[in-house]
């Protein structure tokens, strides 16, 4: 099997990328391959083998700059090299895996290029998008003509950078198909669908509990607390929906981030619980009736997953990937998002469809195994080592 070293721009945080970094681990321990890790923590250098598995955990320093409320980027990550090259020679690896530009991923380019050996990247994160939705707080002192054009400028120069930094790698990963056209034509470079799966044992119908004087409808959204994903939407929806005179729901908010107070003083029918893991998460799932997700960025949507998997089915915006894990009318709704509060209240007044959506989100979710997902990129990683330039390395 090939040896990987991968190389994740996050692993211990609360985001898509650690989710999918942390089960890709996993299932190279369930299947013993020889793979390696090289991952940024808090800790002390530590490198840890359990049989094919290593992991190498490099603390973030003082300099580290804050990009989320669990996450930093450390300029002078670099000061781990001479370790990181120590263990890549024992290692030997056949191939690298990085999944961004941050500094762990720069590191694993960096040695792919030192070492002669293929670089795969996947792409998780929409960062022109983020960019320019950070930085809606100047666009908006901006005159409205200018403010527009300055966001799609910001907008095309972080592709621009984005799309130089991935054409560095022999392969690309997208968990859709429309950023998978997008990055083959920005870096002339293949790219291959990875998709995301769903621990379906844990994130079921069966944990489903409600008490018996409950008859609120649940409303439910998990995720960062920031303004790339959009919450505001959510204040939009509740007043949309207490307009069409719903005044039986409420909002369970599950997840962190900057904007969080900013949300808990504007949306009123709300239950914030913070960051959840495991059961308590699954738990948090089952309970609700609806998951709204009003992102317009993101690349796929693991939360979206998790909830089909618990029976609960979404809306979600007609742009972003989790379009394409929705079907419109089948196991949830695909609508803009000025309708999401007409299109909730249209499903939950009608019992039926609702529940027949319950058993489709569940049905759709149970054929997306992350054993799948992997199984395809070891797939890519054997075809990517037979071509010429891989054994000439």
């Amino acid at each position: 099997m090939p040896r990987v070293a991968y190389f994740p721009d996050s692993f211990h945080e609360v985001n898509g990328v650690a989710h999918t970094s942390r089960h890709f681990e996993a299932y190279a321990r369930r299947r013993n391959l020889p793979f390696l890790c090289v991952r940024a923590g808090d800790r002390t250098p530590h490198l840890e083998r359990q049989g094919n598995v290593w992991t190498l955990e490099l603390p973030r320093g003082p300099l580290s700059i804050a990009l989320e409320k669990d996450l930093r980027f450390d300029p002078v990550f670099a000061r781990h090299m001479p370790l990181i090259d120590h263990v890549m020679e024992q290692f030997k690896p056949d191939l690298i895996h990085i999944t961004g530009p941050s500094e762990v991923g720069l590191l694993g380019a960096a040695l792919a290029s030192v070492m002669g050996l293929p670089l795969a990247a996947s792409w998780h994160t929409n960062v022109h998008e983020y960019a320019a939705r950070r930085a809606e707080w100047f666009l908006r002192l901006l005159p409205p003509h200018e403010s527009s054009a300055a966001g799609e400028t910001i907008e095309d120069i972080t592709m621009a950078a984005a799309a130089s930094f991935y054409a560095a790698a022999q392969v690309l990963f997208a968990p859709n198909r429309e950023l998978c056209q997008m990055l083959e034509r920005l870096t002339d470079r293949s790219c291959l669908l990875m998709k995301r799966g769903v621990d379906a044992e844990m994130f079921q119908p069966s944990r489903r509990y409600r008490a018996p004087n409950d008859d609120d409808f649940v409303l439910g959204y998990v995720g960062r607390l920031s303004v790339e994903k959009n919450i505001a939407g959510l204040i939009r929806m509740q007043e949309d929906l207490e307009r069409l005179g719903q005044i039986n729901f409420r909002f369970l908010i599950v997840g962190h981030g900057a904007e969080e107070q900013w949300l808990r003083e504007r949306l009123h029918r709300a239950e914030f619980t913070g960051v959840l893991h495991g059961e308590a998460l699954a738990a948090a799932y089952a309970r609700m009736d609806l998951f709204v997700f009003p992102s317009h960025t993101d690349t796929f949507g693991n939360v979206v997953l998790e909830a089909l998997a618990s029976g609960v089915p979404a809306i979600v915006t007609l742009d972003g990937g989790p379009k394409t894990i929705v079907r419109d009318g089948q196991t949830g709704r695909v609508v803009p998002e000025e309708e999401f509060a007409a299109a909730s209240a249209g499903v939950l007044a009608n019992p039926a469809m609702h529940q027949a959506m319950r058993q489709a989100a569940r049905a759709y979710a149970l054929t997306m195994s992350w054993d799948t997902v992997f199984d395809g990129v070891y797939r890519v990683y054997h075809s990517l080592l037979s071509r010429p330039y891989a054994a000439a390395g």
